[in-house]
């Protein structure tokens, strides 16, 4: 082939290559065409979808009137029986006009909350963004925000702050009217009415009424620390309370002026000019109203909180009539026990506490306080937080309860105390480091032992049952632990607020119904609407459980009587400690026995009373409880002090027993449980609570069986050999090991004997009183009885003298013979006979005597040997 055909065909196979990657270049390009066409495409159709969405929202959002801008109603609320006790909102808001607010006010909030505020119209279309963004991963619910100033002016005029309102629909709407309010007002007049609406902790609204509270100046003469400090507690009114948070306050200003200095509205020097100003600095005193309510403060916390997440509306704004379920009575003596000494001896000011009082039979939250000697308005309520542990006073509710309700297993059933770990390994102890073996049900709850109840929840106790328990009673187990549900400590220490915890045992106290406690009963909205905010209420539990629970807490109440009880009011109980871990000992240099939180949750048939008492910085020194100081009792004492108050004038009966119930007599020791046996020791025997249809039918026999009355007793005289012959048949036991031993008694003389017969030689004459019984097991069982007639003895009559013929002597003679005989009365052959027969008889007498005493010298004294057994019965 030549080089010409040779050059043709490289240079075809060259187009032919060319084309080939020329046409994979178009590929290329098309695929991405198509995808940058379809992303295009997908985002126009978002955006018309979105714009739909967003118009379809905006059309039927409320009108905004001039009323919901400037004007707010204040809201009454009522104490149970009816009467006002306390006003919230307009009567504490003073309107300010646009020219007196500071140039450094109006820079300091436009800079912390709305950066961009006056340039846009209304919203922020970033913000916005976000979300919508929030909405689609947090699967419709709004987590974060992005509102512009004019948004918040809108929700506070005219939507709900519940965070259940977070939707993208109410969203939506906030944005339209955003954008409409932008229309008609100016910059300056939305920014006026935003500083005049705002919430700034308690019962203040808008930073001009904030001005005359916290500083008392007009808020014209505010200096920029001021000013910064107002415009962070506008995100956190409560949280940023210089009273109450003054740590927090602080570093909350110094944001708002580093965010002023970035921002060129202040030098940095002015900065740290303002940020050296202690947060204290130019406070003034509450005043007396706000001292007043203090007394009540953490109930209107609870109070406002219900009624917003209830019915999305704002007690402070919406002229609302408040039906409160608050007793002021009870309110106030709780408040003074926990912030006077009259009652209780605090160790110091920065001790705290938390105290929740419940009506058992309504679910109605009486009264609360969630801390003691503090300063401000809607402070922080300890009782709603679940930030602390509940020690032992959660085992009612993981443990022993689903035990009873699930297991229906007694209060006599067996445990074992022993040294023991859970089953990942880590080990537990005692609270006094010791264990007592095989105890009761009963036994461990009351005497709080960890290991038996620890054992009693991994091993017998199904997880799914002390879920189910324990969410009825309106805990929440998601927080029971790291892992999100309830594992094997629970059974010891668990996660719930106070007001959680009174709740929860007020289903003990009222036969096993659980209402979920609530403050508020009744909202009256101002065009006269009533919505009744009264919770459901259920079944927790059956009324064996309530009661058997109830039963064995009695006991624990009982045990401290000293420092819990109350004449005349039966009541139920447990106490809680929390420990410190070994690393938190060692790193904090903490005392061996303290511990940071002490715990009393006890009731009545009328109240549930849940007390905490520790410190908020558990680990600074000095802030732990201790039993030495007393502090550890402190929750004990505070229960004491209220509950002997309010239980004052009340029918304070006693539980009855239900049907479901059955008390039941039974052998301690037992296990399983059995009734006494007939020989069972009254030491021995037990009363305990069994759900009906449960009880023991098994007679115990560890004392023996049912000993009856021996067979074949007799008794015969034998006048020839002078002797009572007693027999008897030979009683056998159904247990062979068993010695059998014979108690033989005549006319009261005991005697024990292995034989089965019995000789009295030489008997009283009269009738002779014989019982036999039989003594085994270590007890004695029934006699049988019989008698014998011994006679008189018949007397002897004397032998008669042989007739002798004397010869007759002189008469001499015979006058010395009749002096001789007269004068020699032992003439031998005269008394041969009556003087030996007395010497033998005496002489067989006593021989009878040895005999019998040889005898009864194999046994011990019959009176001492009762009195000894009889001691030991006993």
């Amino acid at each position: 082939m030549s080089d010409n055909n040779m050059s043709r065909i490289k240079n075809k196979q060259n187009n032919q290559q060319k084309k080939k990657k020329n046409n994979k270049g178009k590929k290329k390009k098309s695929w991405f065409k198509r995808i940058f066409l379809t992303l295009i495409g997908l985002f126009l159709l978002a955006l018309v979808a979105g714009g739909s969405l967003f118009a379809y929202y905006a059309s039927s959002a409320p009108e905004l009137t001039e009323e919901d801008l400037l004007g707010s109603f204040s809201s009454d609320l009522l104490d149970s029986n009816g009467d006002v006790f306390y006003t919230l909102g307009a009567e504490t808001r003073d309107f300010a006009e646009a020219d007196e607010y500071p140039e450094v006010m109006k820079e300091a909030m436009t800079a912390i909350e709305d950066q961009n505020f006056y340039n846009h119209f209304g919203i922020d279309p970033i913000g916005i963004g976000r979300a919508a963004f929030g909405y689609v991963t947090n699967l419709g619910e709004i987590s974060g925000g992005g509102s512009t100033i004019t948004q918040q002016l809108v929700k506070l005029a005219v939507f709900s702050t519940a965070r259940s309102d977070q939707t993208l629909k109410r969203k939506a709407q906030e944005a339209w009217l955003a954008i409409k309010l932008e229309r008609q007002l100016s910059k300056e007049q939305i920014l006026t009415l935003y500083m005049n609406k705002i919430p700034m902790a308690g019962n203040v609204y808008g930073i001009s009424t904030a001005s005359e509270e916290y500083y008392g100046k007009p808020v014209e003469e505010l200096e920029l620390h001021e000013a910064a400090l107002f415009a962070g507690m506008a995100q956190a009114p409560n949280r940023y309370n210089p009273y109450v948070n003054p740590e927090e306050a602080l570093n909350r200003r110094n944001v708002v002026l580093n965010v002023m200095r970035d921002n060129g509205d202040i030098t940095a020097e002015e900065a740290e000019t303002a940020k050296a100003i202690p947060i204290e600095e130019g406070l003034v005193e509450r005043s007396d109203s706000s001292l007043n309510s203090q007394m009540f403060d953490s109930y209107l916390v609870e109070v406002l909180e219900e009624v917003e997440e209830k019915t999305g509306l704002n007690p402070a704004t919406a002229g609302l009539t408040i039906q409160t379920n608050i007793d002021m009575d009870a309110q106030q003596a709780a408040f003074d026990i926990a912030n006077s000494e009259e009652y209780v001896n605090f160790p110091d000011d920065e001790l705290q506490t938390a105290i929740s009082l419940v009506d058992v039979n309504t679910g109605q939250v009486k009264a609360l306080v969630g801390g003691r000697k503090q300063e401000g308005q809607l402070l922080t309520n300890r009782t709603t937080n679940t930030d602390r542990q509940t020690g032992s006073t959660i085992k009612p509710l993981t443990t022993y309860g689903p035990a009873i309700e699930y297991n229906k297993f007694s209060t006599y059933h067996q445990l074992v105390d022993e040294e023991w770990s859970y089953p990942d390994g880590t080990s537990l102890r005692n609270y006094d480091g010791n264990y007592v073996g095989q105890l009761s049900m009963r036994e461990a709850l009351v005497d709080s032992r960890n290991v038996p109840t620890a054992r009693l929840f991994a091993e017998e106790v199904d997880r799914a049952d002390a879920t189910e328990f324990v969410e009825n009673l309106g805990l929440d187990t998601s927080l029971m632990s790291k892992e999100g549900g309830l594992v094997d400590s629970n059974a010891i220490s668990g996660t719930a607020s106070p007001l959680q915890m009174a709740s929860a045992y007020s289903a003990f106290a009222n036969g096993g119904s659980y209402t979920e406690p609530y403050t508020v009963s009744k909202v009256t909205t101002q065009d006269g609407q009533e919505i009744d905010l009264t919770p459901e209420t259920n079944q927790a539990m059956s009324d064996y459980t309530a009661y058997m629970i109830t039963d064995m807490l009695k006991d624990v109440a009982t045990n401290y009587n000293s420092s819990v009880g109350i004449p005349g009011v039966p009541q139920a109980g447990k106490t809680g400690t929390t420990n410190y871990t070994s690393v938190e000992i060692e790193e904090h240099n903490l005392p061996s026995d303290a511990v940071p939180d002490s715990w009393y949750i006890g009731y009545t048939s009328n109240y549930s009373l849940s007390v905490w008492t520790g410190y908020d910085k558990k680990y600074e020194e000095g802030h732990w409880l201790s039993n030495n100081d007393g502090t550890r009792q402190l929750p004990r004492d505070i229960y004491q002090a209220l509950m002997s108050q309010v239980s004052e004038g009340l029918d304070n009966s006693d539980w009855t027993k239900p049907s479901s119930v059955s008390e039941v007599s039974v052998e301690d020791g037992s296990d399983p449980a059995q009734l006494p046996g007939p020989n069972t020791p009254e030491s021995e025997i037990v009363t305990e609570l069994f759900v009906a249809g449960t009880e023991p039918s098994e007679i115990s026999t560890t004392y023996g069986e049912d000993l009856t009355a021996p067979t074949g007793l007799s008794a015969q005289f034998d006048e020839e050999s002078n002797e009572i012959a007693i027999n008897w048949d030979e009683y056998t036991l159904e247990n062979e090991d068993e010695d059998v031993t014979y108690l033989l008694s005549i006319n009261g003389e005991e005697i024990s004997l292995d034989e089965t017969e019995y000789t009295v030689s030489e008997p009283d004459s009269g009738n002779v009183q014989i019982s036999l019984s039989v003594q085994a097991y270590g007890n004695t069982g029934p006699a049988a009885t019989t008698s014998v007639t011994v006679p008189e003895p018949e007397e002897e009559e004397p032998e008669e003298e042989p007739d002798v013929v004397p010869e007759e002597p002189a008469e001499e003679e015979e006058e010395n013979s009749d002096e001789d005989v007269e004068d020699t009365p032992d003439d031998p052959e005269e008394n041969s006979d009556n003087p030996s027969e007395s010497e033998d008889t005496e002489d067989n007498n006593s021989n009878n005597n040895e005999s019998n005493n040889d005898d009864n010298s194999s046994n011990p004294p019959s009176d001492d040997s009762n009195t000894n057994t009889d001691q030991d019965e006993e």
